[in-house]
């Protein structure tokens, strides 16, 4: 009205209100690749913050949610290699305060384990738990996030026809796992990792 021209609200402003729209599927990503509550809301802010610094390199018209997923992975895998140059602090009294708990220290719960617990049957936990890391992060994009093939290969940085084959491999897995096939002396899981053969 009387000859002013709106402006399109900032790159920033648009993504912030748009991006939010991902944030619990994000946090679950993040908490299944963390296993830690705090560390996957911590990643989740990260990630928000990345895309926001970042936002004038996201093009209009491309799936805003892969692109946050692509963020997310990145930084995890950025945290995961920057901690393993880091010096391990251990406190001894904890470790043996947990060892002495019926069980050990495998018996204290995750806030992860507790989440998938009340989402996912029990046998299906345990099986994609069980799961090497590449195959589970892959399949749980896959049939858990519903990215395509393609998608999830940029997020991981790896080419598409090894997140097909993780997946496949991962499917596999759960299948022997949740049939009871990999319970049989003759099973021989397919372990391998990457696109190799």
């Amino acid at each position: 009205m009387f000859g002013r021209s709106r402006k399109a609200p900032p790159a920033s402003e648009t993504l912030a209100s748009e991006g939010l729209q991902f944030i619990d599927g994000l946090y679950a990503t993040a908490l299944r690749l963390t296993r830690n509550r705090s560390d996957a809301e911590d990643l989740v802010q990260d990630t928000y913050v990345k895309a926001l610094r970042f936002a004038d390199r996201f093009e209009r018209g491309t799936n805003l949610r892969a692109w946050l997923y692509t963020i997310l992975h990145n930084t995890w895998r950025n945290r995961i290699r920057d901690t393993g140059r880091e010096a391990v602090d251990v406190d001894s009294e904890q470790v043996e305060l947990a060892a002495s708990q019926p069980g050990g220290p495998e018996a204290l719960d995750t806030p992860e384990r507790i989440l998938m617990r009340k989402t996912l049957d029990v046998d299906l936990q345990a099986a994609l738990d069980a799961l090497p890391e590449e195959f589970r992060e892959a399949v749980w994009l896959r049939d858990v996030e519903e990215f395509t093939y393609a998608e999830i290969a940029e997020m991981l940085q790896v080419p598409m026809g090894t997140v097909m084959s993780r997946i496949s491999r991962g499917r596999r897995q759960l299948f022997a796992r949740l049939s009871g096939e990999a319970d049989r002396p003759d099973h021989r899981p397919d372990l391998r990792v990457g696109g190799s053969r």
